[in-house]
């Protein structure tokens, strides 16, 4: 055994700095994990009543209407509901609601929300599809609700359920990919001050090739970094990957060169390459003159990182997922890694929540949405229950400041945004009401309400809306209104026949940071369509500042557009240093579910069935 080697062993170059650290948008979906409320609740401004014009039908003793009389009708395979046929979800319009179809994909052991957050293997995502018009909606509202009270008390029970099986270390290394840096995600731990840690970076970690009883330490360098996490490999064994490792480099156990010495703890060569040499200590400083390694203070401002702002029994105002064109106040329940879980203040059993980053666009102090003139829906709780009490108002993200005496945005003005509800889409949309401080409220043309419950807000500056032609310039399929029939769409045309104007393009923010991103990185995203699930997922285009985030395993429809400072992107190895649960891909999970399977049944069986196997796709189906 050798003592530790002490710091000044290490020789930087006097010329390097001696700090070597010198170194949101998107909107969240609603979320299914509610408790059931009516649709009627009550808001500082009153929901207009539907047009008297349309055609109703009776259902259990409910009155719903319909946009279109001359629609034919169906019946949902998992609910029984009978309503208009257009109104329904899915391809083959099987299901009145997406509840009912995600339901159903469970009962028949598709992939669900509620399975993956049990870690069982999901094998197809459930589906997001193109939002229909609210109104068309109230037929299968009444189901919807219902099946989502039945649902939180399963999902409350069981979010804390890691899923198993997936190592990004062997994801990483079995296909060559290539992971985000760090300083890619300013608002993740370590994001503004990672520095230049890379491949030949020296570190001292635990030494698990020993025999000793107690725990001893080695030195190791970088082979690969993949976000936080780090390809290891034990000084002494050169070009020999046998006992390679990955760790993440922000963990407890990861020290800069010369903190054994400093703390007298043991360094012990591994016991692989023990043979290899008579005198180690001069082996380490033959190895380690002039290389490099953590700052001294590297675990402070690890720590320092994580610290967050928001705490528990803060109220904010938030979005409401059932109406996005008002807010209503929430209670931080918890906190990890900056993200929220926010529970509606008038959920009486808390499971009324909603996820979001601590910087996200969709939360704001208590008095935002009187102050801008956004509505608001009014709480029944008259005041604060004990503990609880307001947020501070410079906690909240800040917008920039824009000026609107002169040319800006007016209502009528059309653009292109991306749907807050169906996010793998841009499409055509106008500006329905401007609001105080650059805030504007947008609808989808050819989807929204006739109330406008389903206007949603964005800031002026927000990388979500773009100008006129934005798509065509980039080649994205803009999305053209539901229902318009003389396609290809032609803004021109579009423009003429609805006798409005296109909003001037130089209002729209037009910033493009040096972001670092690159296509093919692999990160971890936030599903917003599930925005408590963060899934393995690959930055597959980038336009602009724009990113192309696909989930891996699924399918392109489900790929979602989100700005490269979104706070809803975390690097590889995000969820492990904080406590977070990921999401695997769907494909790897499903694969090794069903190579579980086969050893189960190798063990039974003498010998191995050779048959048909099933697809995934038929297996979905059984």
């Amino acid at each position: 055994m050798i003592t530790a080697i002490k710091k000044q062993n290490i020789l930087h170059n006097p010329k390097e700095k001696a700090d070597w650290f010198g170194m949101f948008d998107g909107y969240d979906s609603c979320s299914e994990d509610t408790s059931s409320s009516s649709s009627s609740e009550e808001s500082e401004e009153e929901v207009a009543p539907l047009p008297s014009n349309l055609p109703i039908i009776k259902n259990n003793g409910q009155v719903y209407t319909y946009p279109d009389g001359k629609s034919g009708m169906a019946t949902c395979e998992m609910c029984g509901m009978v309503g208009v046929r257009d109104a329904f979800y899915s391809k083959t319009k099987r299901f009145c609601s997406v509840s009912c179809s995600r339901s159903y994909s469970s009962n028949s052991k598709k992939a669900s929300i509620l399975a993956r957050l049990q870690g069982k293997p999901p094998t197809k995502k459930a589906k997001v599809l193109q939002k229909q018009p609210l109104v068309a909606k109230l037929a299968a509202y009444a189901q919807y609700q219902a099946t989502l009270q039945n649902q939180a008390k399963t999902k409350a029970g069981n979010s804390a359920i890691s899923v198993e099986g997936f190592s990004w270390g062997n994801y990483i290394n079995s296909n060559s990919f290539i992971a985000a840096p760090v300083a890619c995600f300013k608002h993740a731990p370590m994001g503004t001050c990672w520095g230049d840690i890379s491949e030949n970076v020296r570190i001292e970690v635990p030494n698990t090739d020993c025999s000793l009883p107690t725990k001893v330490f080695w030195i190791a360098g970088i082979i690969k970094l993949a976000g936080y996490n780090a390809l290891l490999r034990y000084e002494g064994f050169e070009n020999d990957s046998s006992l390679d490792f990955w760790c993440n480099i922000c963990g407890s156990d990861i020290h800069p060169v010369g903190w054994c010495a400093a703390s007298g703890k043991p360094l012990v060569p591994p016991r692989t390459v023990q043979h290899k040499y008579t005198n180690w200590k001069a082996f380490l400083v033959k190895r380690l003159t002039g290389a490099k390694t953590l700052p001294p203070d590297f675990s402070q401002k690890v720590s320092e990182s994580m610290q967050y702002p928001f705490k528990p029994c803060m109220r904010v105002e938030v979005v409401d997922k059932r109406h996005l064109c008002r807010t209503r106040v929430a209670v931080v329940e918890s906190v990890i890694g900056g993200r929220l879980r926010l529970v509606y203040e008038e959920s009486e059993d808390r499971t009324d929540d909603f996820w979001c980053h601590m910087h996200s666009p969709l939360i704001h102090h208590i008095g935002w949405s009187r102050s801008i003139g956004h509505r608001f829906k009014r709480s029944d709780i008259t005041k604060k229950q004990d503990g609880h009490f307001d947020t501070p108002p410079h906690l909240f993200a800040k917008v920039k400041e824009v000026d609107q005496s002169g040319e800006w945005f007016k209502e009528g003005m059309k653009l292109e945004a991306i749907d807050p509800l169906n996010l793998s889409t841009i499409c055509v949309a106008t500006i329905r009401k401007v609001l105080a401080d650059g805030f504007l409220m947008i609808g989808i043309d050819g989807s929204e309400a006739a109330d406008g419950s389903d206007w949603f807000c964005y800031h002026a500056t927000s990388p979500s809306i773009f100008p006129v032609g934005f798509c065509e310039i980039n080649m994205i399929e803009l999305t053209p209104p539901r229902g318009y029939t003389k396609l290809p769409f032609k803004w021109f045309d579009y423009l003429r026949e609805t006798g409005s104007i296109a909003a001037p393009v130089k209002l729209f923010n037009k910033d493009v940071p040096n972001h670092g991103f690159r296509v093919g990185m692999k990160l971890e995203a936030v599903d917003l369509m599930e925005p408590r699930l963060i899934c393995v997922a690959t930055v597959t285009r980038i336009i602009h500042r724009l990113l192309r985030i696909h989930f891996d395993g699924w399918e392109e429809e489900y790929d979602q557009w989100v700005d490269c400072e979104s706070p809803d992107l975390y690097p590889v190895g995000w969820c492990q240093l904080t406590g977070y649960q990921l999401q695997p891909p769907a494909s790897q999970s499903s694969r090794e579910s069903q190579s579980a399977s086969s050893k189960q049944k190798k063990k039974a069986k003498s010998q191995q069935y050779k048959g048909h196997k099933k697809s995934t796709e038929e297996m979905t189906e059984s």
